[in-house]
């Protein structure tokens, strides 16, 4: 039973490796001013990008969470795949 058990674990691993070679990772940086690389940049890993518009970016997060910002005058944002 209890190789049984190894097996499906090590077959469930592979599954998650072959998985992640075909889903798209991105790092996306949000600045709150127009300058980048200072204090209030915010960098998160992202998994989905679900709405990505000029005043609109929303997104889901490697760890599940949604994560939405919003500016009446526009974002500063930059998008990049891993």
């Amino acid at each position: 039973m209890d190789k049984i058990k190894r097996f499906f674990a090590a077959v469930n691993r592979w599954w998650i490796w072959l998985k992640s070679k075909f889903v798209p990772v991105y790092t996306i940086t949000v600045s709150y001013n127009q300058i980048w690389g200072d204090a209030d940049d915010q960098i998160f890993i992202a998994k989905k990008i679900i709405t990505q518009k000029e005043k609109l970016l929303k997104f889901r997060t490697q760890a599940g969470e949604i994560v939405i910002f919003s500016g009446a005058e526009g974002l500063n944002y930059k998008i990049e795949e891993m």
